[in-house]
């Protein structure tokens, strides 16, 4: 089938086929397109026909593809030419299933080579190309030498490629792009990046020099520099150098310079030209005009000014330092170091800085402060009324002024170039004195102002009485020129001071039974005391008797002794109390208080008198008697083996120790009441009654008693028993007793009883009434025939057995209430 008749019958077709392929342009040239459709169930082949929109039944080109093909490619196209492209899907039979079209153009012409390519800095292109009719834009290809490749898009000529690496050769190449793409790659051209600026820093070593460096630019074979002096329209210098570093001297102190430069490549290009770095040199050193001492509220300085250099760029800041660590800083002509302190020597200088740094250092100036104040002001009264004041040296010093003023208002002054000076001086005067010293920088400041007085007088009128055994009153007149009294007392062994600014003073706390010499010494401040004044003698009041012992002689007389401890003196014992006051005198070290009653308590103390007064009574000691033993003592017998002892009160007594003693065994209690009830008595025994009355403080005394014998001991082993004839035997163990024994039979209805002689262990009792509960008791009888009150009783039932009696039971035992 020819071209038109298949193109005829593709388009009648596609007005009755369903549009159901969906055909889209991958890419295009100016001479192929490159298309791509979906797949359609059934076809087994496709057909792609391409046709200029203006002439649609021209087509110039087919392509056939198999049933799994969903892109392919269709040539022979004019370039710049707008096409409709049409894809048919055929089935076995070649009969057209289903199609789809699109429209797009066909890319444009190649273009010519680039014309030109230029490089602006290290890392961009200029590149200028001939336009091309229907391009919309256009790519510039290119490949370094690593083939590596980048296109970049530009709307017109000439055009700039940028980001490039420098001293790169590039292979560069242009397409003109339009809406159906972009036509095959011009004829490439080649261009290689210049090399980069170096990177230049500066510094400025002196103040007429400066040092230009810079890192080594990669395939640099040379470098040019040039600086300029700001603000001059000329080159100052240009310098072409191999090296990275370059020195230029012979410049103005104190002046900015420009700097720029650029590196060569071995084919001889200039390479990209570095930034503008600017550069200033270093100040000149400047010149100091003067020194001088200042004062600035109330600190003291050193001025320094210098000759300001006023024909140097921008400012400038000059540092001034001392060789003692001081410092300051200025932006005019002058500064202030400090504070500065009096003596001190300062070599001083000055230097300038800029932007550069620094300039060298002045010349030195040494400058000495004014003078310290002398120190150490001393007065020596070298003889009566003259005295000579006296101080340290001073360094740094040209001459001294001395000044003393009295108490009274008269004034004088001295100048000399040593370190002392004489004036007049009398006693009881205070002088205020001080001394300036002077050099070339001024005087010293205010220093030490010396207090001076001269010695005072003895006090007159000295009187001495004894206020109390240890204590001194003294009293005199006032004396010239003190300000205050050392009294002092001085035995062979201490020494008593009192300081006071009145005339009267006390010494306390002196030695008993001691002579003392007594001297009243005036004092002021500054001169200090006069130590010639009389000396006084005073005895003080005898010693107080120390170590007081008591020793008990018997119950009504006491020994009282003690430490002797005066030289010569007196004793009187007193014995205080409430019976009374007993005393006693001696002139040894010890003496006996008599006729002291019992259960009595005396304070005992002793005082000593001598020619010098009454002494202090020695610390008391308590002297206690004895106490008093009670005057009836009763013993009462409670039960067969306790006792309860009474008695009457006893003067002086705290507590009590009675004892009930045999050869059987004792008894004993200990309380504070006035009766104790005492246990393990054994009954039938003879007792002697003692007790021990003992004081709050321990003191005791013992008392004897009429004796006590316990009653006789209860029988063991009763036991009842019926007998013939309405009778009952009552039988016990009396252990060969001489007492006799009363039995006793109770019952509710009938009372029974029966004697039994000494030594015999049974009783009988006849017309017992049966069917009742006896009590029986077995009792000794005392010798005064009295019954013991505390024997046991036992419980019986007598039954009857017709009518006599029945058996006898035993029901228990208690005890007496």
């Amino acid at each position: 089938m020819k071209w038109p008749a298949i193109f005829v019958l593709l388009s009648i077709c596609s007005q009755a086929a369903a549009q159901d392929i969906e055909v889209s342009v991958f890419s295009a040239t100016s001479k192929s397109a490159i298309l791509r459709w979906t797949r359609v169930y059934g076809a087994s082949s496709y057909k792609v026909i391409a046709a200029p929109q203006n002439s649609p039944g021209n087509p110039v080109g087919y392509a056939v593809f198999g049933p799994h093909t969903v892109m392919g490619t269709i040539n022979s196209l004019s370039p710049n030419i707008m096409y409709t492209f049409t894809v048919a899907a055929l089935d076995n039979a070649q009969e057209i299933l289903n199609i789809g079209t699109i429209d797009s153009s066909s890319a444009p012409e190649v273009m010519d080579p680039l014309l030109t390519v230029k490089s602006k800095d290290s890392k961009t292109f200029i590149s200028s190309f001939s336009l091309k009719t229907g391009a919309t834009s256009y790519i510039i290809r290119l490949q370094n030498p690593n083939r590596f490749i980048r296109e970049n898009i530009v709307s017109s000529s000439p055009a700039e490629i940028e980001s490039l690496d420098p001293y790169i050769e590039y292979s560069l190449s242009i397409m003109s792009v339009n809406s159906g793409g972009h036509s095959q790659p011009s004829s490439p051209v080649t261009a290689k990046t210049v090399l980069p600026p170096p990177q230049l820093s500066a510094s400025s070593p002196s103040n007429n020099s400066i040092t230009v460096s810079w890192a080594p630019v990669a395939n640099a074979v040379q470098y040019s520099l040039s600086l300029y002096k700001f603000a001059w329209n000329t080159t100052i210098i240009k310098h072409n150098t191999s090296n990275t570093n370059w020195i230029v001297s012979g410049l103005d102190m104190g002046s900015v310079y420009v700097i720029k430069g650029f590196a060569w490549d071995p084919e001889g290009r200039q390479g990209e030209d570095s930034l503008y770095i600017d550069q200033m040199t270093r100040p000149a050193v400047p010149s100091i005009a003067n020194v001088s001492m200042v004062m600035n509220n109330g600190l003291a300085g050193i001025s320094v000014s210098w000759e300001r250099d006023e024909g140097v760029f921008g400012s400038l800041q000059y540092h001034v330092m001392s060789d003692q660590n001081l410092t300051c800083n200025s932006t005019s002509s002058s500064c202030t170091l400090s504070p500065v302190g009096c003596g001190e020597v300062h070599t001083v200088r000055v230097s300038t800085s800029d932007e550069a740094g620094p300039s060298d250092q002045s010349g030195p100036v040494v400058f000495i402060t004014f003078p310290c104040p002398p120190q150490s002001l001393a007065v020596v009264e070298s003889t009566e009324g003259s005295c000579t004041l006296t101080w340290d040296t001073v360094t740094h010093v040209n001459s001294y002024t001395a000044f003393i003023k009295r108490g009274d208002g008269a004034e004088e002054s001295c100048n000399t170039t040593s370190r002392s000076c004489t004036y007049n001086c009398t006693c009881g005067h205070t002088y205020l004195m001080s001394v300036k010293a002077f050099n070339q920088a001024g005087s010293s400041p205010e220093g030490q102002v010396l207090n001076y007085t001269t010695l005072p007088c003895c006090p007159e009128g000295v009187s001495i009485s004894a206020v109390s055994t240890d204590t001194f009153e003294i009293t005199w007149t006032v004396s010239r020129g003190a300000e205050l009294y050392q009294t002092r007392a001085a035995d062979s062994s201490e020494v008593i001071l009192c300081n006071d600014t009145a005339p009267v003073c006390a010494l306390s706390d002196l030695s008993c039974d001691s002579s003392y010499s007594v001297v009243v010494t005036p004092c002021n401040d500054i001169s200090g005391c006069n130590r010639a004044c009389k000396a006084h003698t005073q005895i003080t009041a005898p010693c107080m008797p120390m170590n007081l012992m008591l020793t008990q002689r018997n119950s009504s007389c006491f020994s009282v002794s003690w430490t002797p401890n005066n030289r010569l003196a007196n004793y009187t014992v007193t014995a205080s109390g409430d019976d009374g006051t007993r005393t006693c005198n001696t002139d040894g070290n010890s003496c006996d208080i008599t006729d002291l009653p019992c259960g009595s308590n005396f304070e005992v103390s002793v005082i000593a008198t001598s020619p010098a007064g009454l002494g202090l009574p020695s610390y008391s000691e308590l002297l206690e008697t004895g106490p008093c033993c009670p005057v009836d003592l009763t013993v009462d017998q409670v039960t067969q083996a306790m006792s309860n002892v009474s008695w009457s009160p006893a003067k002086g007594a705290h507590t009590f120790i009675t004892s009930l003693t045999s050869t059987r065994g004792h008894a004993r209690c200990h309380t504070m009441d006035s009766h104790c009830l005492m246990g393990c008595i054994t009954c039938g025994t003879n007792y002697t009654v003692t007790m021990e009355a003992i004081s709050h403080s321990g003191r005791r005394s013992n008392c004897s008693y009429e004796g006590f014998s316990s009653s006789a001991c209860c029988p063991s082993g009763v036991r009842l028993y019926g007998m013939a004839h309405s009778s009952l035997r009552v039988h016990w163990r009396g252990a060969g007793s001489s007492h006799s024994y009363v039995t006793e039979l109770v019952s509710s209805r009938n009372n029974y009883t029966c004697t039994a002689s000494p030594w015999e262990s049974s009783c009988d009792v006849p017309n017992i009434q049966c069917g009742d509960v006896y009590t029986v008791v077995v009792a000794p009888l005392s010798p005064e025939g009295s019954k013991v009150l505390f024997c046991a009783q036992r419980i019986y039932s007598v039954s009857c057995a017709g009518s006599n009696l029945g058996s006898v039971i035993y029901r228990g035992k208690r005890s007496v209430d």
